[in-house]
């Protein structure tokens, strides 16, 4: 399911307060990292991921891998960041950033 304009304009506002939650370095993406990806987005919803490549196209292709390989959206790239969103099975209120940060946006 894609997002809207609305969503994506909503989750880039509530993105601008985050930090990156996971870090893809030269290993790319491994087994362990797309482990921790899928645990963050089942805690967080919405997060970001920093891409430390080589060149551009490295870097576009690790971020264009990201939906097949996890289920999730990615919602806006700048630079090397990319904000991801996958809606959680069960949504924790203390853990979400779409609920910590939903009067923020």
């Amino acid at each position: 399911m894609a997002l809207s304009a609305a969503e994506k304009k909503h989750f880039r506002g509530i993105g601008h307060h985050l930090k990156p939650v996971i870090l893809v370095g030269g290993g790319g993406l491994s087994e362990a990292l797309l482990a921790e990806l899928d645990r963050a987005l089942e805690d967080h919803e919405l997060i970001k991921v920093k891409v430390a490549a080589e060149d551009r196209d490295s870097r576009r292709a690790v971020i264009d891998a990201l939906p097949e390989l996890c289920g999730c959206q990615v919602v806006n790239t700048i630079g090397n960041i990319a904000l991801v969103y996958r809606a959680a099975k069960k949504q924790n209120r203390k853990l979400s950033n779409l609920v910590r940060y939903a009067s923020e946006a």
